[in-house]
Parts: C-alpha cells; structure tokens; sequence
C-alpha cells in the first residue's frame, strides 16, 4: 500500500503515530491480564486447533466467548509469540489503534493534501476513547482498523475504476463482521453512498459490481457462523451468550437487534429477571433498569420480569432478585452490574454511563468528554466541505468524500442517541469520521476565510467560538477533579484565537497563527483526557477516559473497575501442586485465586476433563489463566446460558469428565439453591470441608487496592456473596447415590 506520494515518509506524520504509539502502549505491561474473560480464551485457544477455531472460553471446549473468532485468532498469535501476558493480548489493539492513524492519514491526504491529513491523524490520535480502548483486549480497536482498510479499499476502486477493489472493501467489512458482527455493518451505508456517487462506469457495469461486493460480504460475513452452526452441537462448544446455541442468532440477538432496543435477549427478549450481559468481561443485572435509579437503595424499581431462564443467577428461577447497593454517588461498585451511572457521577447516568436517549445524547456529559470533544467543529466542517454544491454542476472528489464521512458519522450519531444498551467505548466507531471531517473542513474553512469568501469567512472563527465553547461545558463538570484552570484556559484561548481571527482578518501572518492556535487550543483538553488511562489507571472492563474522581475509586470518569494499570498484587516464585510460576494477583481481574483450591483439586484429579465447575465464567477465568487446565463455567459467561441439564450434567460426571463443583451461597452465579442443577449437585454432591481445601488467607492471591477502600470492591469476582463451598459428586455407573 502506498501511503506517500514519491515515497517520502512525513516526518510529522510519524510524530503523530509516536504520539498514538506512546498514548496506547506506554504502561500495558501493568496490566497482567487485561479483560480475563477474553484472556482465558485465548489461553484456550493456544491449546488445540479446535479450541482456536471457535474461540473456546475454556481448555475443554465447553463454551465459546460471545463474540466472533477473528480478534481473538490476533491476541492468540501474539501470544503464541510472547506468551500469554495482559500486554500481549493487549498489543494487536494497541498497534491496530496506530495503524488507524495512518490509514486516515492515507485516506484524507489524496483529495484535502497534506495539512488537512496531518490534522485528521492528530485528531484520531488525541481522541480519548480511542486511546482508552485500544489500551485494553476489547475488540474495538481492531475493529475500526479493518474498516478503515475496507474504506482504503473502496476509496481505491474509485481511483482505479476496478470493482475489484471495490469486492476486497466489502469482504474486509465481512472480517469485521466476524470480529464484532453486526456492529461493522454500521459503515456499510456510507460504503453503498460513495460507491453509488463516486464510481465512474456506466450503471450497469456499476451495479453489477455492487452486486458482486455485496455478495462477497456476505459469504465472508456467513462463512465462520454457517460453519459453525452446521457442526453438530456435540462435536463442538455451545455458542456462548446465545439462547439456541447458534452464532446467527447470537449475532442477530444479542450482538445485534438487542443493542438498540435495549432487552438482552434472543432477538431482544429479556435474559432474565436481573441479569444484565455486557460483551466485555462484565456482567451485570438484566432487565431494564430505569436511569433515575435511586442513588443508594440498591432496588432497582425498573425491573421487567421476564420468563424464568435455565440459568444460575439468582432469579434463575422467576425471582426478582436484588441489584447490588450503589454507593452514595450512584457508582456501581462490582462487576455484578458493571456501571450504573447515577446522580453524583459528572458523567451524569444513565445506563452503564451512557446519558439518557435523546437526540442530544453525544452532547451530555456522560458521553461528551470521550468523543465529542470536537464534534460540533466536524458538523460544521462537513457543512463548509458540501457550501460549494449545486445541483447542475456534479459532485466535486471533496464532496463526495465529505458526503461519505457523513454518512459514516450521522447514522451512528443516530444510533447511539437512541440505543438501548451500549458501552462508551464502542464511541470509538465515530472517531474516524469525525477526525476527518475536522482536518479537511478545517482546511477547507480556513480558504473560505484566507480567501474572505463573503459569510463564508466568519466560519472557522465561530466554529473555533462555538467549539471551544462547549469544551468548556464539558470541562466543567469536571471541575472539581482537575479545577477551573482547564475550562478557563480554553475558554479564554478558544475565543481570544477567534476575536484575532475576526479583529486582525487582515494582517495574514497574524490572523493564520491564530487560526493554527485555535484547532491546537480545541486539541489541548481531548489530549490530556486521551492521556487519563496513562495517568490514573484505566478500565480493563469497560475502558472510559477521564480524569481520577476519588469518589469513584480512583477510576477513570467514575468507572469502578479494576485498573489496567493497577498496581501488582502477589507474588511471583515458587510453585505449588505443579502450578508454574506461582500465582499473579489479576490486573485487570482481580478475582480470587485460592492456592490451596489449587493444589487440592489439581492432586485430586484422577483424569477428569475439568479441574472443576462452576456456574460462570467470572469464577472461572483467573484458574484458566494461571493453571491452563479446563474449567467448565456451566452457565456460560453470566451463567445463565441454556447450556447445561442435569441429565446432561450426570452423563458427564458418569463419563469421568467432571466431578468437583465450585459453588456460591449467594450473589450472582451462586442461585441460592434456585436452578435445578444447582440443586440436584448440593443433593448428589458431598461437601468438602474448607479446612481442606481453602487454605489460609495468605493463600488467596488478590489484587492490592490502587487508590481508596471503595476499590476493593472493584474486581471481577462474582463469589464474594455468601460463601462458596466445594462439592465432589460421584455417580456410580446408571444411577444416583
């Protein structure tokens, strides 16, 4: 791929990607094992061929990850180069969040030229969830590099007027459909947009090849689902998150319809009377969960019953369940729920810190300081790009660019202001069309007021105004984390850049340093913000960016979680019962490890396929990672896929395959007795006294706290409710005991 023009590299290009490289990389090897959910999948899949086919969560092959193959085919390979490690699995994101910056660089120089490129690189670069997502294993990252390769693509088969371009941009939208699903057809109407305006051969030759592009994103979409689903059930893991065992479904469900209507469900019904599913190794409580939940009551007055799910959470069995207190702010505190934003949070609430639904969504603090630092100035650009269009003269190459970056931005404006159910990071799918709608509009706006293009002219220093002013906004309701210097810095800045526009318009030198100052002062704040995770720690789970709250924690804009860059708990040396390098306190999940649990389960194994099994993956993970032995998370991630019956579960413990079970009292995943498996383990299993068993406390690996007392509570673990308690069941061949 040419990405310059005579072969030269620009030098501050490759500032601009150090920058991106020192933002998204620097302190990953903090994070001993990222998102472990993902993590102990790809420790799985390192094992066998057919565990990394389908992304299997587990050694045994139980149960796959909820998500497609493709990002978790990457993590393996790198840690299959450099071990499994939080920065290993981290680092394809990492590179793939600098790959991005060049890829628009490439994108934007051949139409806007170099300044504008420049600056659309800068931009990407300095956007904060960008940065804080590709700090992490969460797929996003990687995926928004492979839409950008299927944009280069298209803009490719324009240039060259060959539709086999065009075939290669759509097939890598069906890679990322196999990384993320539905979320990267999310590009697909801007693609079909630019083809349609840009590509210049008859109709007929034209839609013949959309045709073809369209049938070749589909068959690379289907491909892994079809295959998968096509194998028979028993002959490969269940499809975890899904209700029927089908990746269609799954895709369609809950990675898809279930996304904008909110309900966590097989085609958006509700999963369950209290259990929130969250796609990025958190779990939480489902139903639906009303924003003005009462900041300290721990009762959420929103919950839907729904039908009772073969599951293992409490409510499994039609009970309403309890949603974990919030603290006095409304801060989630455990990854029973992830984050519920709540009343004292300057993100200001709403569903997992999303805001509340309304066609000013982007522009509420909860989402503002992670991507719209810049978004009033790119609407404005793109408006000053389309300023030259008349409808008996055809498009210009800038407009039809422009129109395709706005049809990337508006519609996922669209989405994500009426979503139901979304994380802040998956924000970072609207980063690159605003950082290139921002670099060429400020280019191009900055001709209409070198030029004194009429009214055109007052257009760069409003937008720089209005810009500036509501970075202010956003700033001040941070104010008493970082004070009132940053607003008043850029307020001050921001305008006295615009009135030296607008005052000293003729006097060039002057009014271009002004102009150059302005979109550096606009950069200052979402720069800094980018730079949070460095600073304070970040959000293995559910990254955010932000600066350090202490009444959350010490997390990133009020996200309790455990820090990417936390501190290292335990120790490293020494084995016990054949476990290598001692055991690691969990960067990013800081769930307990019981050594004692260890050594007595691994020197009690007499060939069973499971070291043990427990009713999710949360309890699983950390034992996956360290041990690399397969343990079965019976409900899947949340415990509450339909995986498992007990006929099922007795066959298994006949063929030898499992026979100690992991069991909480309380909390989710313990079911307090309510799932029939649960049940009919405590009625067949023998309980194992703890004195055997659990050990000491200094046998327990956990993570130190990083900031505050309310960080303890800012874990994966899932079995701090109640106690957990060990059963053996051995079933003599044909029957119970």
């Amino acid at each position: 791929m040419k990405f310059f023009k005579n072969k030269r590299i620009d030098p501050l290009l490759l500032g601009i990607a150090a920058l991106a490289a020192f933002i998204n990389i620097y302190g990953i090897w903090k994070d001993q094992y990222a998102n472990a959910y993902y993590t102990a999948a790809v420790t799985s899949m390192l094992q066998s061929f057919h565990n990394f086919f389908y992304a299997s969560f587990d050694p045994g092959g139980f149960v796959t990850v909820d998500k497609p193959p493709v990002a978790f085919w990457i993590q393996t390979l790198s840690a299959s180069i450099f071990g499994v490690h939080g920065w290993s699995v981290i680092l394809p994101q990492a590179l793939a969040g600098v790959g991005s910056v060049f890829l628009i660089y490439a994108l934007v120089k051949p139409t806007f030229g170099q300044t504008a490129a420049r600056l659309s690189a800068l931009v990407f670069a300095c956007t904060p969830i960008a940065a804080a997502v590709s700090r992490t294993n969460n797929i996003d990252s990687l995926l928004v590099f492979i839409l950008l390769m299927a944009t280069w693509f298209l803009f490719k088969a324009v240039k060259t007027k060959k539709w086999g371009w065009s075939v290669a941009a759509f097939a890598m939208v069906g890679v990322g459909f196999n990384t993320k699903m539905l979320q990267a057809y999310m590009i697909v109407p801007a693609l079909y947009l630019f083809y349609l305006l840009a590509f210049q051969v008859n109709w007929k030759k034209k839609l013949k090849g959309l045709a073809i592009s369209t049938v070749a994103l589909l068959l690379v979409s289907l491909s892994w689902p079809v295959i998968v689903d096509s194998t028979p059930a028993a002959n490969r893991p269940y499809v975890g998150g899904s209700q029927t065992n089908s990746v269609l479904e799954l895709a369609f469900g809950y990675n898809g319809i279930s996304r904008l209507t909110g309900n966590r469900g097989a085609g958006g019904v509700n999963r369950g009377a209290n259990q929130f599913r969250e796609d990025n190794g958190q779990q939480g409580q489902q139903g639906q969960l009303s924003p003005g939940m009462n900041p300290g009551g721990g009762q959420a007055s929103g919950i839907q019953q729904g039908n009772p799910p073969q599951g293992f959470g409490p409510g499994a069995n039609g009970n309403s369940g309890q949603v974990p207190s919030l603290d006095d702010n409304g801060s989630r505190n455990d990854r029973q729920g992830g984050f519920i934003g709540g009343q004292g949070n300057p993100g200001g609430g709403g569903m997992f810190n999303t805001g509340t639904p309304g066609p000013l969504r982007l522009f509420q603090s909860s989402l503002s300081g992670q991507i719209s630092w810049l978004l009033p100035f790119a609407l404005l650009s793109g408006v000053g790009l389309l300023l030259g269009y008349r409808r008996k003269n055809p498009l210009t190459a800038k407009q039809k660019e422009a129109l395709f970056w706005l049809a990337w931005l508006l519609p996922m404006m669209g989405f994500f202001s009426v979503a139901g159910f979304f994380h802040q990071y998956y924000l970072i799918m609207l980063a690159p069309a605003i950082a290139a709608l921002t670099g060429a509009g400020w280019v191009e706006i900055y001709d209409f007021y070198k030029n004194r293009e009429g009214w055109k002219k007052w257009l760069l220093p409003v937008g720089i105004l209005g810009t500036a002013g509501f970075q202010v906004y956003i700033l001040l309701s941070y104010a008493k984390q970082i004070g009132y210097i940053w607003p008043a810095a850029v307020g001050i800045l921001g305008a006295g850049s615009a009135l030296v526009m607008i005052v000293m318009m003729n006097k060039e030198k002057l009014a271009r340093f002004a102009a150059i100052g302005g979109i550096f002062v606009l950069l200052a704040a979402p720069l800094y913000w980018a730079a949070t995770p460095i600073i304070y720690g970040g959000n293995s789970m559910l990254p955010a960016a932000g600066p350090s709250n202490e009444n959350f924690g010490g997390m990133p804009n009020g996200m309790p979680g455990a820090t990417s860059g936390g501190t290292q708990g335990g120790t490293q040396g020494g084995t016990q019962g054949g476990v290598q390098n001692g055991a690691k306190a969990m960067g990013g999940s800081s769930e307990n490890v019981n050594l004692s649990l260890m050594t007595y389960l691994m020197s009690n194994n007499t060939g069973e396929k499971y070291l043990f099994a427990t009713t999710d993956a949360g309890t699983a993970e950390p034992y996956i990672i360290q041990t690399g032995k397969a343990v079965m998370a019976m409900g899947g991630f949340s415990g509450t896929d339909k995986i498992l019956t007990v006929d099922k579960l007795k066959q298994m413990i006949q063929n030898k395959e499992v026979k100690y079970f992991l069991i909480s009292s309380g909390g989710p995943g313990g079911g307090q007795g309510s799932s029939d498996i649960l049940t009919w383990i405590k009625e067949n299993g023998k309980e194992i006294p703890q004195s055997e068993w659990e050990g000491s406390s200094a046998n327990t690996q956990t993570m130190e706290t990083t900031a505050n007392d309310s960080q303890r509570i800012a874990d994966n673990g899932r079995n701090r409710n109640g106690n957990t308690t060990l059963y053996e069941v051995n079933l003599e061949q044909g029957g119970e005991k």
